[in-house]
């Protein structure tokens, strides 16, 4: 289970994280609408919420 989440789990949600960040600051940088920023970076929160969770299930499964 751990060699799983480190391999596909872990990457997976630093990607999502990566690309929601990135959508957001291109469209704040074109000048887009304040919402869509808004809305994505609540997001990224989530996301790195997530993230940060099925890291530390993977570190907790690695020491089993």
């Amino acid at each position: 289970m751990a060699h799983a989440l480190s391999v596909y789990a872990v990457p997976v949600a630093i990607g999502a994280v990566a690309v929601v960040l990135l959508l957001g600051l291109g469209n704040m940088l074109r000048g887009g609408s304040p919402n869509v920023s808004q809305r994505l970076m609540r997001w990224r929160v989530v996301l790195q919420l997530v993230a940060i969770a099925i890291i530390m299930l993977t570190v907790w499964a690695m020491r089993q």
